[in-house]
C-alpha cells in the first residue's frame, strides 16, 4: 500500500532534566490554546499514568503514550497519526532531560522520538541561581545533536527583571534559539507534588489549570509556540488500525476499578479487551459493596489505594465479593496497586489496613521507590494470560513491597531487568487471579487481551452452568 503524506502541526515540550517545569508549560499551552477554540491532541513520552491524565484533563482530548521501548518503530509512528491526524495542534510532554535514554547512546530519549516524528522542540529550562551559564547549556543542547530540530528556549524559574535579562540577552549573543518564553519563579507549584511526580486529579479539591493556563498566556509567546509547530514537516506513513484484525462483538463483561484508589490504565488497553468482545463495566473499590453482576473477569490496574487506604479496608462487602468470585475461578489481572489490594494487608508508617486477603503477604509502602523503570520478563509458569516462554516488557514504579514473600512457592514471570516482587521474579497466580508488579501495554502484547477475554468467556460458561470455573493455564 502506497504511503500517505500526513501533515498536522507539532511540538515536543522538552527539558534539562525532570522537575525543569515542561510539565506544567504542555499543561499552560494545552489548555490555552483549548480554550482558543484549537482540537490539541496530547501526547506523554513514556510510560507514565499521572502526567497523562492531567494532559488529557488539561486538553480536552484522551492523551496517548508514546513508549518507543514499549512500542516497535511501526506501531510508534502509526499509534502517533492515528490519534494526530485532522488535530490543530498534537503536543508532545517529553520525559526527564531532553537527551537521557536508557544508554549512553540516549536510545528512547526525547531528542529521538523528536527527530523520529520530526517534531520541533522546545526546551524548558529551570534557570535557578544561573545567567550566561544557560547560554552555553544551550549551545551544547545545539551541537551534541544537531538533527533535533531545537526551536525554542522557555526560561523557567527567573527570580527578577535584571535575572531575566541577562539570560536572555546572554542566549541571544551566543545562540540561534529563540527565547519563547519567561517564567518568574512561583511563590507555590499549583498541583503539588507525591515522590517522583505530580499528585492526580482524582486528590485536589479546586482545578488548578485555570491559574496554570492564565500564568502561561501572561509569560509565553503563545503565537510564536504555534508558528514553530506549524513548521514541522509532512511525513509519510500508512495509517493502519490501531487494534488489528475485525471487532468481535460483545460476548462477555469484565469488570475495571476505577476510583481514586486505582485508575492507572492505557487507553489502547481498555480499547484492546473491548475490541476482543468485552463489554467494560467500571466500579469504585472504595463505593460499591459488591463486584457488577454477571462480570466474566476482573481488571485491577495500578494507582495509589494508600491514599484511601482507610476506605478500601472498611469496604469489607466488597472484599467478601471478591473473594468469593475468585474462589469460583474468576479470571484477575492485578497490577501493582491491584496487587496491593489484593494482599491480606497494607502497612503505611505506623498504620495496618485489611485488605481483601487473596495473597498471604503484607504490603508495606516505604519512603524511597522498590521498583522503578522499564521491565523485561520472560514467562516461566503456566497462567490464564499468557504462554509459556512470552517474553513482557513492561515498566514498574512503587514505592511498596511485599512482605512475608518466602511463604509464595513459585512466581509466574522470571525477572530479565527490573526489581518485582522479589529478585528474579514477579507476579503472584491464586486459582485465575494474576498479580505483578509489571504494567503492560497492550500495542506491545498483542495477545493479552486476547486470551483476557478467551478466559472470560470460559468462566462464563461454567457460571452460567452454576459451577466452579477450573484452573486456567496456557
Amino acid at each position: 500500500m502506497p504511503s500517505s503524506v500526513l501533515s498536522c502541526p507539532r511540538m515536543l515540550i522538552a527539558g534539562l532534566s525532570g522537575g525543569s517545569g515542561k510539565t506544567l508549560v504542555a499543561l499552560g499551552i494545552a489548555r490555552a490554546f483549548s480554550d482558543n477554540g484549537l482540537l490539541v491532541q496530547t501526547f506523554k513520552k513514556g510510560p507514565d499514568y499521572v502526567d497523562a491524565q492531567w494532559l488529557s484533563v488539561a486538553s480536552r482530548s484522551v492523551t496517548t503514550n508514546l513508549d518507543p521501548f514499549l512500542f516497535s518503530s511501526e506501531v510508534l509512528k502509526n499509534v502517533f497519526w492515528h490519534r494526530a491526524t485532522g488535530c490543530d495542534l498534537a503536543l508532545i510532554e517529553g520525559n526527564r532531560g531532553l537527551y537521557d535514554g536508557k544508554d549512553v547512546f540516549g536510545t528512547y530519549s526525547s531528542a529521538e522520538l523528536a527527530k523520529f516524528l520530526q517534531c520541533p522542540v522546545l526546551v524548558v529550562t529551570d534557570c535557578t541561581k544561573v545567567t550566561r551559564t544557560m547560554a552555553a547549556i544551550i549551545l551544547g543542547l545545539q551541537v551534541f545533536d544537531r538533527d533535533v530540530d531545537i526551536r525554542g528556549i522557555i526560561l523557567n524559574q527567573t527570580a527578577g527583571k535584571r535575572h531575566q535579562t541577562i539570560l536572555q540577552r546572554s542566549i541571544e549573543q551566543y545562540t540561534d534559539v529563540p527565547v519563547l518564553g519567561v517564567l518568574p519563579r512561583m511563590d507555590n507549584n499549583p498541583i503539588p507534588e507525591r515522590r517522583m511526580g505530580l499528585v492526580s486529579d482524582f486528590e485536589l479539591d479546586n482545578d488548578p489549570l485555570m491559574g496554570i493556563t492564565f500564568f502561561v498566556r501572561q509569560n509565553i509567546d503563545l503565537d510564536s509556540c504555534l508558528q514553530v509547530a506549524q513548521k514541522a514537516p509532512v511525513q509519510e506513513h500508512v495509517i493502519t488500525p490501531i487494534l488489528k484484525g475485525s471487532k468481535v462483538s460483545q460476548t462477555v463483561k469484565i469488570g475495571v476499578a476505577s476510583d481514586a484508589s486505582l485508575w492507572f490504565y492505557y487507553r489502547e488497553n481498555l480499547e484492546a479487551l473491548s475490541h476482543a468482545g468485552a463489554e467494560l463495566i467500571d466500579f469504585s473499590l472504595v463505593q460499591s459493596m459488591a463486584l457488577p453482576e454477571d462480570i466474566d473477569a476482573l481488571y485491577l490496574g495500578g494507582g495509589f489505594p494508600e491514599i484511601v487506604a482507610s476506605k478500601l479496608a472498611a469496604n469489607t462487602a466488597l472484599h467478601q465479593s471478591i473473594a468469593q468470585a475468585i474462589n469460583q475461578g474468576l479470571p484477575v489481572y492485578a497490577e501493582s496497586g491491584g496487587l496491593v489490594y489484593l494482599s491480606t494487608s497494607l502497612e503505611e508508617a505506623d498504620e495496618t489496613f485489611p485488605m481483601v486477603g487473596i495473597f498471604p503477604l503484607t504490603t508495606k509502602i516505604f519512603p524511597k521507590p522498590q521498583g522503578h523503570g522499564y521491565m523485561e520478563s520472560v514467562v516461566a509458569n503456566p497462567n490464564p494470560f499468557f504462554p509459556l516462554k512470552t517474553t513482557l516488557c513492561g515498566h514498574e514504579f512503587h514505592y511498596s513491597r511485599s512482605l512475608d514473600i518466602e511463604v509464595i512457592p513459585s512466581f509466574v514471570f522470571q525477572i530479565k531487568r527490573g526489581k518485582g516482587m522479589t529478585t528474579g521474579w514477579d507476579g503472584i497466580l491464586i486459582k485465575n487471579c494474576l498479580a505483578s508488579y509489571i504494567h503492560t501495554h497492550a500495542l506491545s502484547l498483542p495477545q493479552w487481551a486476547e486470551n483476557f477475554v478467551a478466559a472470560a468467556q470460559l468462566y462464563q460458561s461454567y457460571r452460567k452452568g452454576g459451577l466452579p470455573c477450573p484452573d486456567i493455564r496456557l
